[in-house]
């Protein structure tokens, strides 16, 4: 009986270690296969920006870093994607709040709306808001002229096609804060303002800082709405086409190659910045 108990335990164990090692080795190929389309991903991301950096000169670089035109470019377009970040902020994130704490009728249409730019082809956004910010719109005739040609217009067209990214970051954000939170802020007498700056703002603020760099960053790369609005005076990617449809490639892959180092340079420090709050120890 004792013999027969150790011969099945024996199997058994034999069986199972067959089954972890066929599991193991299932397990191996899965991850190696999602390693493999991973890294195709990434390298469908970094070979174009690698290629292009390798195949700029330093002379040439250097000489669009000179470039008076090429400078006040980057600034307008660095301050240009700024200014639409920050005064997005100061209704997006009200929104955000709203939509995040709110359940009310039509709120999957708010939410579809707010999309919407992300959809809509910039070229033809950048046509739309002609209708309201150009010479014969209602702006237009108010101030005299339209908001075309300027730096205004270009943050304009900025932040029509990059709000998406700040209000649906700072919503999951405001998602992402436990309720009963704010509720316990009412009950002690709070109000809603108060929980909303002391309670909600503070703990949602990592995910809506994220929200901020996303729609900072996405501004500066806007082309299609911003040619319409303004192609004088140019943004960095307007003077990119300009060059190559002027002078050809090799003009046009130093100005290229210079704002791409300069927004990844600012977006990677902007983002270990946030990521450094978002690991500070918080006091119970």
């Amino acid at each position: 009986m004792r013999l027969n108990h150790f011969a099945d335990s024996l199997e058994s164990k034999l069986v199972t270690k067959e089954f972890n090692i066929i599991n193991n080795q299932r397990i191996r190929w899965f991850n190696i296969i999602l390693t493999l389309l991973g890294s195709s991903v990434v390298l469908f991301i970094i070979a174009p920006l690698i290629n292009i950096i390798i195949a700029t000169s330093i002379t040439d670089l250097k000489e669009a870093a000179i470039d008076h035109q090429v400078i006040q470019s980057i600034k307008l377009t660095l301050m240009a994607a700024f200014l639409a970040t920050l005064t997005s902020a100061l209704a997006g994130i009200p929104l955000a709040y709203l939509l995040a704490r709110k359940k009310f009728f039509g709120r999957s249409i708010l939410l579809a709306i707010i999309d919407l730019p992300i959809i809509i082809p910039h070229s033809a956004a950048g046509i739309a808001l002609l209708t309201v910010i150009g010479r014969q719109s209602f702006i237009g005739r108010f101030l005299g002229k339209g908001l075309t040609g300027t730096a205004i217009g270009i943050s304009v067209a900025m932040a029509f096609v990059s709000l998406p990214f700040l209000v649906n970051a700072a919503r999951q954000a405001f998602e992402a804060v436990p309720e009963k939170l704010e509720k316990v802020a009412r009950t002690l007498g709070a109000s809603p303002s108060r929980t909303f700056f002391t309670i909600s703002l503070p703990l949602a603020w990592r995910g809506i800082l994220s929200g901020m760099i996303l729609m900072w960053a996405r501004g500066i790369s806007e082309f299609g709405a911003v040619v319409i609005i303004a192609y004088h005076p140019m943004t960095t990617p307007v003077m990119v086409f300009q060059r190559f449809n002027d002078y050809g490639l090799s003009y046009a892959r130093s100005v290229a190659v210079l704002l791409i180092l300069i927004c990844v340079s600012i977006f990677v420090i902007l983002r270990l910045l946030n990521y450094t709050k978002g690991q500070e120890p918080t006091n119970a």
